[in-house]
């Protein structure tokens, strides 16, 4: 094979290798939010969720409560049972209040990491709590669509 065969052959694998990482990091999905769940009981009759989002550097979730024509908050949804029944509504820390220039208001958030708490009342010994958690995360440049997770918690 002559000398200018092989260099365009090297030429045409280079170039098909190239759009091959070129496809792969095209098509990588963005999930930049880790959400785990754990409970504890308090005693008997009472016990506590915790759901917890961690999240990459340079990303941040909002708040349960945002402004309207702002983001989407944080939300959770449980499914009715004859196990439990909430105990008053999901608890988070302060958030970070800052303005955001995306949607040009004043709007919490939280980084790298947050635990929402619910209490529960338990009508069961150990009930396994269902719901589902919707969440908006932002970067910087970015947000990413909503996103919803269906979650399953069993109580010890």
């Amino acid at each position: 094979m002559n000398k200018s065969k092989v260099n365009t052959m090297k030429r045409t694998l280079f170039f098909v290798a190239f759009l091959f990482v070129s496809a792969a990091s095209f098509g990588q999905i963005l999930k930049p939010v880790k959400w785990s769940y754990a409970s504890k009981k308090i005693n008997a009759k009472e016990a506590v969720l915790f759901l917890k989002a961690t999240i990459e550097d340079g990303w941040h979730i909002y708040s349960q409560t945002v402004p309207e024509n702002g983001p989407v908050p944080t939300g959770f949804s449980f499914h009715p049972s004859d196990g439990y029944q909430l105990n008053g509504k999901t608890h988070a820390p302060n958030p970070i209040v800052k303005h955001d220039p995306t949607f040009d208001m004043e709007v919490g958030y939280y980084k790298k990491s947050v635990v929402f708490q619910q209490k529960i009342k338990l009508s069961d010994n150990s009930p396994t709590v269902k719901g589902t958690l919707i969440y908006m995360v932002c970067n910087d440049k970015q947000c990413l669509p909503p996103e919803e997770v269906a979650f399953s918690i069993l109580v010890k």
